[in-house]
């Protein structure tokens, strides 16, 4: 029986879902070639690299879960929270190097009035959040302390482009590109794969793919709808050892609002780029989609993040002098 690895750490969940859902938006696969030319592209050696690469990447860590009184006998769950946001620019002068940080802490709650809880540790702001019916009051929450780590990580975003940007930079956003699709030459680095996008016929491009090289690039959502709810998006290939059919693919996207012809040149910019800075097996669990200057972001940032014991004790003591 033949079977391979799969390098990604099962920890942090699969690279690659075992069963991968069939996308329900409407796509065009005849942005970069025609379907019939549809094959795999190698890096194209004549584009001029950026001058710069900026890496933006949050963190979160939920501090306690807690239940604020409404009187009556009536308490409604929240959540406390530090989460941070910030960017590393690689560039030939400065090498690796943190541009950008900030740290929030936050109490989100379902509760429509409420307040700020100060602790010895730190301060955490109230921020209201609806509830939804018929939805878990802790997904509600939880999807509200991701979203607010999202406009962290646009603050940390617009910091680095306007201290440390230059006029050809490339800006990488690890995750999605939702909720940044205005920033310039900015692309969204997807790690982990739960739908197919490809029609089956095309589905095959993807397994054949080499180290470096990339599917063409096609657009997702319809011709009707806004440019925001549009994205261009390829598949890549990072540098890897032989295994599975998805080992070391990601998946990169850039803003609906380009021209096709811009789409496809920043597909073989960041193409080039991105390939350089996968990591390796025995230094990342999450290799080669773990990109070094994003693990290194991520390391940072969690040490920013403080003690989660001491928060929690904090917490405790604030909550008993309420």
């Amino acid at each position: 029986m033949k079977f391979t690895v799969d390098p990604w750490d099962p920890s942090y969940g699969a690279s690659v879902d075992g069963e991968l859902a069939e996308s329900s938006a409407e796509i065009d696969t005849g942005v970069e070639v025609p379907v019939e030319r549809w094959a795999p592209i190698d890096p194209d050696r004549s584009l001029v690299p950026p001058e710069a690469v900026l890496f933006v990447d949050g963190v979160r860590r939920i501090d306690a879960q807690v239940w604020v009184d409404e009187g009556q006998g009536v308490a409604s769950p929240a959540l406390c929270a530090t989460y941070a946001a910030g960017v590393v620019c690689s560039c030939p002068d400065g090498g690796a190097h943190l541009v950008a940080a900030h740290v929030r802490r936050g109490l989100f709650s379902t509760v429509a009035a409420g307040a700020d809880v100060d602790t010895g540790a730190g301060s955490y702001r109230f921020s209201h959040t609806p509830a939804r019916p018929g939805a878990d009051p802790t997904q509600v929450l939880s999807l509200a302390v991701q979203r607010s780590m999202a406009e962290v990580e646009l603050l940390a975003a617009a910091q680095a482009r306007a201290d440390h940007g230059v006029a050809d930079d490339l800006l990488v956003v690890d995750g999605p590109l939702r909720g940044r699709q205005h920033l310039p030459r900015a692309v969204g680095f997807v790690k982990t794969h739960d739908k197919t996008y490809l029609p089956t016929e095309l589905g095959g491009i993807v397994a054949a793919l080499g180290s470096g090289q990339r599917t063409p690039v096609f657009r997702l959502g319809s011709a009707a709808q806004d440019l925001l709810a549009q994205r261009f998006t390829w598949y890549l290939r990072l540098p890897c050892a032989p295994g599975s059919p998805w080992a070391g693919v990601a998946r990169v996207e850039c803003s609906g609002q380009l021209a096709p012809a811009e789409a496809v040149v920043l597909a073989g910019v960041s193409q080039g780029s991105l390939i350089r800075f996968a990591s390796t097996e025995y230094k990342d669990s999450r290799a080669p989609q773990n990109l070094y200057p994003i693990a290194g972001l991520e390391r940072q940032l969690r040490r920013r993040l403080g003690d989660p014991k001491l928060m929690y004790r904090a917490l405790r003591r604030a909550a008993a002098t309420a």
